[in-house]
């Protein structure tokens, strides 16, 4: 695996030896940590376990942390994502995102395909056939083997400048694999994709999002199209993202093939279509196109057509374009799927922060690829707007949709007497707590904190590692020891200590597992408060909401007082999660929880900052930056103020104390100059830090 620094003896070595040595062992696993990328993400075949990847990652994030003047944009560490962008510079195209002509039946293929003869006069030709991903289209520039920019399609000809969110994308490759084309290295280049997401990926986090009361997305692409467009890397770089990739053009070699230039994208280190296809003739063409119609329900991401390509990249520039749409290519989109079958009844569901949504029990049928007898229903407006009854014969769809869909009613067929749907008034669980409808909300909430519906997956997100970080307590733990009646609440941890007897005697449990998790829950108290207040599963409250509280509310105490004006007047807090902030420390039942929880010693107001710390110029102070420092990335400037007790908001107000401004700034510092805030360039930045140490 290389040399490891800390086998040898740092006082045998001078500053100088040891940096060379680091400096080689850095470049190692960085070409390690790309090989197995590779292996992951175009050979789809990894060759290590995930721990393993996972320790070459952390020793390189080690290492960069200890010599930050050896990080380089093309290292895999680089795509966590930085600071809050401030907006997105735009991109022209040199060569423009055409967009393709679509059809669904035959004889619009067999036209097509009569025109590009008639257009060759009567040349040879061929098709590369590839699925068409439903994703959102990117353009990739490369220079001297790195990945320099990322654009997006915008309206063909110019787009957004998204380098910052497609550089998180872990099957994007920051540095190219070396290779020749006629004996000419290919260095610089542009390459086309689509971003997309996978099937399962996509479930999961729409009922995530369900769950902590989010409107979940329509389909995997808008999702895509959205992560894509946010103005915070961080955020982007939390969502599972793919590419996959079908266009190379280089102004270095003359290509002229698109099958040749697809399998040079797969050696190059991309991702591509591992199911595109050489076809001679209109059978061939049509023969792929309902190999996937019938197959397209196993792929695990979603497709909606295929692609049809005149191979040749000579006969492309022959044949040319009309509007926006080249005459060598068409898009072929399959229907969209549907059935009918019958509405039996309408369940509910409710998710962890204690959302209730009702769920479509049906008549099983199926429907592309799969038996359906279950389809959300969202909400009470829309089973109102589709005037859904209980008997309904309804109508089901999967097409750009994923989640199957209640789509509309078959109103002849709807059985005498059936009545419109009436919204319960109170929760299914046993506490028969009754819904709380927010004003100007479409959801309701069940907010009993011993809803038997909602306590595993509060447990589970108070122990998550993002939260309380309780190893041990995962699904399988925590299911069990609800079941057994051990846990009702998340109080309940913090007594299990007295349960360790009877724990032990538990199936698949035993003396030393029983220890570590208890050791676990006992770490746990030293997780700092905005941690606590992330992991109590407030509605609304996400890890960097529960920091803006912290700082604003140094205590618990503080925070249980507040009002909702004074919720609202910190900056980034609304008012439907001052709402919900209130909301909860009125409910004794949860000041109750909170008081057992301190009591079992957590961890309630915030460290207070040393006495050197609180005198520094940081210290209770909230800073914006804008601009590019050259010593470090903003995610280094903002821990670096945070450990001196200031704070870092992403825009400019009248609450900000002080613009930090590297070079080529956005209009943040216009803003700042006309509300009079003071502002450090980054050599007075620096010169407050080196004057505020951190106490350790």
């Amino acid at each position: 695996m290389g040399e490891q620094l800390p086998l040898l003896d740092p006082s045998k070595e001078s500053d100088a030896e040891r940096r060379a040595r680091a400096a080689r062992r850095i470049e190692e696993l960085r070409e390690l940590i790309r090989l197995h990328d590779y292996y992951y993400y175009v050979e789809a075949q990894p060759r290590i376990s995930d721990e393993e990847y996972d320790a070459l990652f952390a020793e390189l994030k080690r290492l960069e942390a200890e010599f930050p003047e050896l990080v380089t944009p093309d290292s895999p560490t680089q795509r966590v994502g930085g600071a809050p962008l401030e907006g997105f510079a735009h991109v022209e195209h040199r060569v423009p995102m055409l967009s393709l002509d679509n059809t669904y039946s035959r004889e619009e293929v067999i036209e097509f395909d009569r025109r590009v003869r008639e257009l060759l006069g009567g040349q040879p030709y061929r098709y590369v056939a590839e699925l068409k991903y439903d994703g959102v289209s990117v353009s990739l520039h490369y220079r001297d083997g790195a990945f320099v920019l990322g654009a997006s399609r915008g309206d063909g000809f110019v787009g957004d400048d998204i380098t910052q969110n497609v550089r998180t994308i872990r099957g994007l490759p920051l540095r190219v694999r070396p290779v020749e084309y006629k004996g000419v290295p290919l260095r610089s280049f542009e390459v086309r994709g689509e971003v997309y997401v996978l099937i399962e990926d996509f479930l999961r986090l729409n009922r995530e999002r369900e769950e902590a009361g989010e409107r979940p997305f329509a389909n995997p692409r808008n999702f895509a199209a959205g992560t894509l467009k946010l103005l915070d890397p961080r955020e982007v770089a939390r969502r599972p993202l793919r590419l996959v990739c079908y266009y190379l053009l280089s102004d270095e070699v003359e290509l002229e093939w698109q099958s040749e230039n697809l399998r040079l994208l797969r050696q190059l280190g991309f991702p591509t279509d591992q199911h595109w296809q050489l076809c001679h003739t209109l059978e061939e063409v049509f023969a792929y196109i309902d190999r996937w119609e019938r197959e397209r329900d196993r792929l695990p991401f979603q497709i909606d057509g295929i692609v049809l390509k005149v191979d040749s990249l000579r006969q492309q520039q022959l044949l040319g374009t009309v509007a926006r749409a080249p005459r060598w290519a068409i898009a072929y989109k399959y229907q969209a799927k549907r059935a009918t079958t019958v509405l039996r009844d309408i369940v509910l569901q409710v998710g962890r922060t204690g959302i209730v949504v009702p769920v479509a029990e049906l008549e099983p049928v199926f429907l592309a690829g799969s038996t359906i007898s279950r389809a959300t229903l969202h909400n009470a407006d829309y089973i109102a707007a589709l005037d859904l009854r209980i008997g309904d014969t309804v109508i089901v769809e999967k097409g750009g949709e994923v989640i199957p869909k209640i789509t509309g009613v078959v109103l002849e067929r709807r059985p005498p007497g059936a009545q419109p749907y009436e919204f319960p008034a109170v929760c299914p669980c046993p506490n028969q707590q009754p819904l709380y409808r927010p004003p100007g909300e479409v959801h309701y909430y069940c907010d009993h904190p011993e809803c038997p519906w909602q306590i595993r997956r509060r447990i589970e997100h108070f122990a998550s590692r993002r939260a309380m970080d309780i190893e041990g307590m995962g699904e399988r733990v925590v299911d069990q020891l609800v079941s057994l009646g051990f846990l009702r609440n998340i109080a309940d941890i913090y007594d299990l200590f007295r349960y360790r007897e009877q724990l032990v005697r538990l199936e698949r449990w035993g003396e030393r597992s029983v220890d570590n998790l208890l050791q676990a829950i006992e770490r746990s108290k030293q997780r700092p408060y905005p941690r606590v207040l992330f992991a109590l599963g407030i509605r609304y409250v996400g890890e960097e909401t529960a920091k803006l509280l912290a700082q604003a509310f140094p205590s618990i105490e503080q925070l249980a007082r507040a009002s909702v004006e004074e919720l609202t007047a910190v900056y980034g807090i609304g008012e439907r999660t001052a709402d919900s902030v209130v909301r909860y420390f009125r409910d004794p039942r949860n000041r109750e929880i909170l008081e057992r929880l301190r009591r079992a010693g957590l961890q309630f107001e915030l460290s207070k900052p040393t006495a050197r710390t609180a005198r520094g110029a940081f210290a209770g102070k909230t800073f914006v930056l804008t601009g590019e420092l050259a010593s470090m990335t903003r995610e280094q400037a903002r821990q670096e103020i945070e450990a001196r007790g200031g704070r870092v908001s992403s825009s400019v107000s009248r609450r900000t104390d002080v613009l930090i401004v590297g070079a080529r700034p956005g209009s943040k510092l216009q803003e700042a100059q006309k509300l009079g805030i003071p502002t450090w360039d980054e050599e007075e930045f620096l010169r407050h830090l080196r004057e505020s140490p951190v106490e350790q």
